[in-house]
């Protein structure tokens, strides 16, 4: 089993929405280091909201924008690097909408 970066246990915490309307339960994190520095994030969420059955996402993110590549593959990132890079993805993955009651 390979040791995870820094930055890779960081983006693998559970966390919940600003208004802790929304926690996502990390399950699983996955990243695919891919060649000149892109990177392919594959996540196991189960996500909890008050009133609501939890949903459980399969969710894979491709970075292709190599310049977080650095925090990703560091022993040591930079700390304001890696809460932006963390900010990102929390962001990608946070509903901007609420789904239909069925």
């Amino acid at each position: 089993m390979t040791t995870q970066t820094p930055a890779e246990r960081a983006l693998a915490r559970s966390y919940t929405t600003g208004d802790s309307s929304v926690r996502f339960s990390i399950a699983d994190l996955s990243v695919d280091h891919r060649p000149n520095g892109h990177a392919v994030l594959t996540y196991q969420i189960t996500v909890e909201r008050k009133g609501w059955q939890d949903e459980r996402w399969a969710v894979t993110l491709p970075l292709d924008d190599r310049s977080f590549a650095d925090v990703l593959a560091s022993s040591a990132p930079d700390p304001d690097r890696l809460r932006q890079l963390v900010h990102l993805v929390h962001a990608l993955l946070v509903p901007h909408h609420e789904p239909l009651r069925v």
